[in-house]
Parts: structure tokens; C-alpha cells; sequence
């Protein structure tokens, strides 16, 4: 199996596995009690909370809250500010961001709170001036992804933090969730508020994330169900999750892995638009502005879903950009968003490399996409 999906989740990395294990079988205890394997259990916890504060840049490792993952983060993010204030109702974000905020953010509207949803440019870009034009004095949280999770644009948050704090009193909060492991990342450096971080989007387990809040910042507590509530967050931690978190955090501060990926990633981006005619690229062709791993590419007039099941007969995996729906046949948010031609998005894939990934593998999917593409042609042409 060849794997291009790394933007939807990535392989729990050997590094992780180990650190995972003595807190399934040895060290179980629960972190809040007194005896010894919970002493343990509780050391591994704050060991990789220091990690991930280290792999973000954050001032303290006390800034980092550990979470069950990216969703939960940005919940506890938009609706613990609303909860700090209740007397703000406006929120500002981006028609671009991921679906655990654009879903929050429209059931918040559907209940009355008043979203502001800021366009994007062709190739992906935010317009600041309107970003700043949306600020108001009851605007609780302005919320924003770092990088975008279909197209890998990557959005200038430490510019939009000076913004949102020269023009309002209202919080920043960043969903970083697909950013991390990927870019360097410095936290204490900006003006950011909260940020979302979610384990298995760089080779830790499902089901463990963190939120950064900023020393200061007085974020009221959300419950996620039963236990007492523990520092900022309710619940028992699951300890061995916690454990992987911290260990993929040391793992991928190593940059050099993403250097190769991204000249993997350039091949096969490079090469896909060289050799099949009217392949086109959605987003920037700046580089720099995009994550290392990531190429959105469509093939016009073709199906998405039909090409994804081709390169999945091959043993690729790679996922459609257009999220195709039988019913209603539209095509994805974020390319709807860049004014994306239906004819294009529909036709939409995108392949996300992970430290794993080889040139081998690369060389193989250029190898077949043309066939793929030309085959896909040819009967929807007869």
C-alpha cells in the first residue's frame, strides 16, 4: 500500500509505539493517585506536556491542556470564549476552515450568535483589510487555521493576531491542527491566544490532542463527562495517549524529514502537471505559502470519487478534494470558497506525503496516474 493521505491522519511512528506501551501494561495507575505507578503515570504526563510546549514555542509548559483531539480543542476554543463573555455573540472566521469550526460556527448561527465568514482569493489567500474590517467591540473570538487542510495554503496568523489585537479586545484563536509536525511553529513569539493541536496528524494515536492557552488567558473549563474536574479539563488522562503525544512532539522537531518530503512532493506535483494535459494545481504555486506535503490537483471534467477508486485498485490511497455528495453532486467548501469551476473541483485529489513516503513510491504513482487519467478520459468521452 502506498499512503498519500497524511493530512487526514498518519501512522503511529515506532517512537510513539514505545513510549505508549509501560503505560498500557506496567505503569496503569491513575496520574491523581499517591502510589508509585501513579506518581509515574503522572511524571509522563507533565514529561510530555514539556515536549509539546517545546514543539510549539510556547512560553510555559503549563500552556498546554491536553485534549482527546483537534475537534475538542476548537470547540473548547470558540465556546469557552463566548462562555468568558456572554455578552459577545460575534464571532469571525474564514469559509475555508476545517468542519469541526465551520460546523460549530453554523450551529452557533442557527442559534442566533452572529458569524462573520471571511471570503478567500482564487488562489486561497485571506483579504486582511477585510479581516479587519470585520472586528467589532463584541466580537469574542476571531478563529483561523494555520494551514488549510484540502490545499496546504498557510495563512499569515501572526499578521492577523496584530491585527485582531490593534483593532479589538477580542481573543485569536488558531487551528493549528494541520500545521504541526510540518512547519516550525513559535508561539511566544506572537500574539496568539489559543491553539489547536491534534496528535494523530504527526505519528501520534487518535484520540489525544492538546489546546495551548496563553498565560493569562482565563479560558472557563468545558466538560467532557464524568471524573472531577482536573486542572482546566475534566476527565482521567489517558495517560498512554499522552505518553505517544509527547513522544511523536520530540519526534518531528526534526525538520529535515519535511525537506525530503517536500522534494517528494515537488516531483510528484511537477510531474503530474507535465505529463497529463489540462491537470491543474488549486491554490498558490507559491511554495513557500503552502505546506511542505501537500498538492491539491484537479483533472477537470473527470470524477474525483472515480479516480480515488482507480489509484485505491492500484493500492494508493489519496483522498478527493471535492467531498462529492450523491444527492446534491457539489464539491467541496474549501474550492467552492476560491471560486473553484464545479467542473474543476468536481475533479479534484489531494495527495498529502508523510516522513514515511519514498521516491519509489512517487515514481509509481507517476508511473499510473497518467494511464488512470487517460482510461477515466476515454470512457467519459464514449
Amino acid at each position: 500500500m502506498i499512503y498519500f493521505d497524511n493530512n487526514a491522519t498518519t501512522q503511529i511512528a515506532p517512537e510513539t509505539f514505545e513510549a505508549m506501551k509501560p503505560f498500557l501494561t506496567e505503569f496503569y495507575g491513575n496520574p491523581s493517585s499517591a502510589y508509585n505507578f501513579g506518581r509515574e503515570s503522572r511524571k509522563a504526563i507533565e514529561n510530555s506536556r514539556q515536549k509539546v510546549a517545546e514543539l510549539l514555542g510556547a512560553n510555559e509548559a503549563r500552556e498546554i491542556v491536553f485534549t482527546s483531539g483537534g475537534t475538542e480543542s476548537d470547540n473548547w476554543a470558540i465556546l469557552g470564549a463566548f462562555e468568558a463573555d456572554p455578552n459577545k455573540k460575534h464571532i469571525v472566521t474564514t469559509g475555508v476552515e476545517h468542519e469541526a469550526v465551520r460546523k460549530l460556527c453554523e450551529k452557533l448561527e442557527r442559534k442566533g450568535f452572529d458569524v462573520t465568514w471571511l471570503g478567500v482569493s482564487e488562489n486561497g489567500f485571506l483579504d486582511l483589510e477585510e479581516l479587519k474590517n470585520a472586528l467589532r467591540a463584541n466580537t469574542a473570538i476571531v478563529s483561523v487555521m494555520l494551514a488549510n487542510n484540502e490545499t496546504g495554503i498557510l495563512f499569515p496568523v501572526e499578521e492577523i493576531a496584530a491585527i485582531v489585537k490593534e483593532n479589538s479586545d477580542a481573543i485569536f484563536h488558531v487551528d493549528g491542527v494541520n500545521a504541526v509536525g510540518k512547519i516550525p511553529i513559535d508561539l511566544k513569539n506572537t500574539q496568539i491566544d489559543l491553539f489547536s493541536v491534534s496528535g494523530h496528524k504527526f505519528q501520534a494515536p487518535k484520540g489525544v490532542g492538546a489546546l495551548y492557552i496563553k498565560n493569562g488567558l482565563e479560558l472557563p473549563a468545558i466538560q467532557i463527562g464524568g471524573g472531577q474536574e482536573n486542572s482546566r479539563r475534566a476527565g482521567t488522562e489517558a495517560v498512554h495517549q499522552i505518553a505517544g503525544l509527547g513522544a511523536a512532539a520530540e519526534l518531528v522537531k526534526d525538520f529535515s524529514a519535511m525537506e525530503i518530503v517536500r522534494r517528494l512532493r515537488d516531483k510528484l506535483e511537477d510531474e503530474i502537471l507535465r505529463m497529463i494535459p489540462n491537470a491543474c494545481l488549486n491554490g498558490t504555486n507559491d511554495r513557500e505559502k503552502r505546506l511542505p506535503n501537500t498538492a491539491n490537483i484537479s483533472f477537470p471534467n473527470l470524477n474525483g470519487e472515480t479516480i480515488l477508486a482507480k489509484l485505491n485498485d492500484a493500492g494508493v490511497c489519496v483522498s478527493t478534494g471535492s467531498a462529492c455528495n450523491a444527492e446534491n453532486h457539489t464539491a467541496s467548501a474549501v474550492l467552492q470558497a476560491m471560486n473553484i469551476p464545479y467542473s474543476t473541483a468536481i475533479g479534484a485529489i489531494r495527495f498529502s506525503l508523510g516522513r514515511y513516503n519514498t521516491e519509489k513510491e512517487v515514481d509509481f504513482v507517476l508511473q499510473i496516474l497518467p494511464k488512470i487519467i487517460e482510461e477515466i478520459s476515454f470512457y467519459s468521452l464514449n
